[in-house]
């Protein structure tokens, strides 16, 4: 009797012990595989349009169109985000600027690209609050999470960074990290934010070059108990992609992403 009670005893501790282990795991919640031709999934992404008027707060110089195929496109298993050098709408290129429907709080996020390369472009896969938009302004108090931001005029330097009201890039003071990977114009890697209500680290594929912690001293520092949604897009120029100016021969010029997943624990 008392090596049965002892049998179970480690059985029902091997099977909290699974249960706590589920808990920890990652859950993929979101993807788009773009196993699809056509326009991005409109189920999952929207097109952000709010700043072309004001060049984005940054001078950019692109515009970004709606459902336009020549500037975002599914197809090949890829989604193809493409500057083009264009007059359109009173801007000298076209573009395109996608933002999921759908946000999260907390999470790993994995996105699979291969990035452009010409000077004067700004590729970039970031995170913005739920529900917030360009017009609705306050930034950078709302919070601010770049996965992976690459400007042409500086090859192979990936960087992650988080802005909030007291980090932020006017100042420089954000909280950041750089990685160089000299292939990211030629191969496709996995750049990947984790995000717990204690830190964000981010990867490019195995490799963290990341981490910033909650310090626990409110909003105006870690601005991020809130849902994210996310962004992929492709600037031109502005105040940080044309600091070596923007070579208009290198055009078109894409950002090609195999998958987007996120998972939640």
């Amino acid at each position: 009797m008392k090596r049965l009670r002892v049998s179970l005893i480690g059985l029902l501790l091997l099977a909290l012990a699974a249960c706590n282990c589920s808990k920890d795991e990652y859950k993929l919640v979101w993807q788009d595989e773009f196993d699809y031709v056509g326009l991005p999934d409109s189920t999952k992404w929207a097109y952000d349009q709010e700043g072309n008027a004001h060049g984005w707060g940054n001078n950019e110089s692109q515009f970004y169109t709606r459902a336009r195929k020549e500037n975002a496109w599914v197809e090949d298993g890829k989604l193809h985000i493409t500057a083009i050098n264009e007059a359109y709408e009173g801007k000298a290129f076209t573009s395109a600027r996608l933002m999921s429907k759908a946000d999260w709080l907390h999470g790993k996020v994995e996105v699979r690209a291969k990035l452009p390369k010409g000077v004067g472009t700004w590729s970039a896969i970031w995170m913005m609050p739920g529900g917030w938009s360009f017009n609705d302004g306050d930034w950078p108090n709302i919070g601010e999470i770049d996965i992976m931001e690459h400007v042409g005029h500086d090859l192979g330097v990936i960087h992650a960074s988080a802005h909030s009201k007291d980090y932020q890039w006017q100042t420089g003071t954000q909280q950041t990290g750089v990685i160089n990977v000299p292939d990211v114009d030629t191969q496709f890697h996995n750049y990947i934010l984790e995000w717990t209500p204690d830190t964000m680290k981010a990867f490019v594929d195995e490799q963290q070059y990341f981490a910033y912690g909650n310090e626990g001293l409110g909003v105006d520092k870690w601005p991020y108990e809130k849902p994210f949604y996310l962004l992929l897009n492709v600037a031109v120029g502005g105040a940080w992609g044309s600091v070596e100016g923007i070579d208009t021969l290198a055009f078109p010029q894409t950002m090609e992403v195999e998958y987007v997943r996120i998972y939640q624990k």
